[in-house]
């Protein structure tokens, strides 16, 4: 029985629950918005801070072995080289995602409570910048993951689906640390469905508190930013890290003016228009860079299609 099945109740002489709900307070969510995704990938990639937004990656020209000095032991042998540095290095600049914010004062005046408009409004739109911003990462055609795959690093796959055999090739290609493979999510559900066929299901790790696929110990990070086309077909990407490692990087620029909520990203109060409208300016500056060729492999165009078509 609900509280509102007295109201049709003719025997009821109480006050009924509908008139009372006029006197009560109800108890209201943050707004929710659907797209909001964990966006593993931002926090998985270490960040390195720039000096005035540019990043530059300085290279050996040839780091063969050739000149140097090897001899019989005993033999006195005085090795010569030196390291030739490249005299053109490539820089990376930092890119920006900029919106511009409106409120009406009036809303901010007086519907502002239980909860603060302005506030919300903030955090819904750093959300969406956020979303955009890995989807640069992932998907950019100047700087973007699947764009600085070297064309040594991209490997087909065997049979068309990801099959173990193919992340295991994979990781005799990125075989220096790998940190990551970076998925969408159906691709690593094809993975591990043909894990099970086999017989050697995945094994699971918890990682910032949720769980995570690994093959070989190494973690299969989802993202649905990973495109899949309309046949099916996707890629799958294995990356190692850091600069230490000569890896994969983030680049920011944390401090700069206005900095709100998220390291990088500026909010600025660009005045009240004659309706009463605020704006306020919000710009995130980011970038990706990947130090060396073999820091970065793909296995591409695996198809998971076939997987779905019954469903």
């Amino acid at each position: 029985m609900s509280l509102n099945d007295n109201l049709v109740n003719p025997n009821n002489r109480s006050l009924g629950p509908k008139a009372a709900r006029r006197l009560s307070n109800t108890t209201k969510s943050i707004p929710m918005m659907d797209s909001i995704t964990p966006r593993w990938l931002l926090s998985f990639l270490p960040w390195v801070s720039t000096e005035a937004g540019v990043y530059r990656v300085n290279k050996v020209i040839d780091d063969s072995n050739e000149g140097m000095c090897s001899d019989n032991i005993g033999e006195h042998c005085i090795p010569q080289n030196y390291m030739d540095y490249n005299c053109n290095p490539k820089e990376y600049t930092l890119n920006i995602i900029q919106t511009i914010l409106k409120i009406n004062s009036q809303v901010s005046d007086i519907f502002n409570s239980p909860i603060n408009q302005k506030q919300e409004q903030m955090r819904l739109t750093i959300e969406k910048m956020r979303e955009k911003q890995e989807c640069e990462l992932v998907n950019n055609s100047e700087f973007g993951l699947l764009a600085s795959v070297d064309p040594s690093m991209r490997i087909p796959p065997r049979k068309g689906t990801p099959t173990p055999d193919d992340l295991d090739d994979l990781l005799a290609t990125v075989w220096k640390k790998p940190a990551f493979f970076l998925a969408h999510p159906k691709a690593i559900a094809a993975f591990t469905r043909e894990c099970t066929c086999r017989g050697v299901p995945p094994v699971t790790v918890n990682i910032f508190g949720s769980p995570f696929v690994t093959w070989r110990g190494v973690p299969m990070v989802p993202c649905d930013k990973v495109k899949i086309d309309s046949l099916g077909n996707t890629c799958i990407l294995l990356m190692r890290v850091g600069e230490r490692e000569q890896g994969v990087i983030g680049l920011h620029q944390p401090g700069v003016p206005g900095e709100c909520q998220v390291p990088s990203l500026s909010v600025h109060f660009g005045g009240i228009d004659d309706m009463g409208i605020m704006s306020y300016i919000m710009t995130l500056y980011y970038g990706l860079a990947v130090l060396t060729n073999d820091a970065l492999g793909m296995l591409e165009n695996v198809n998971i299609g076939h997987y779905y078509d019954y469903e």
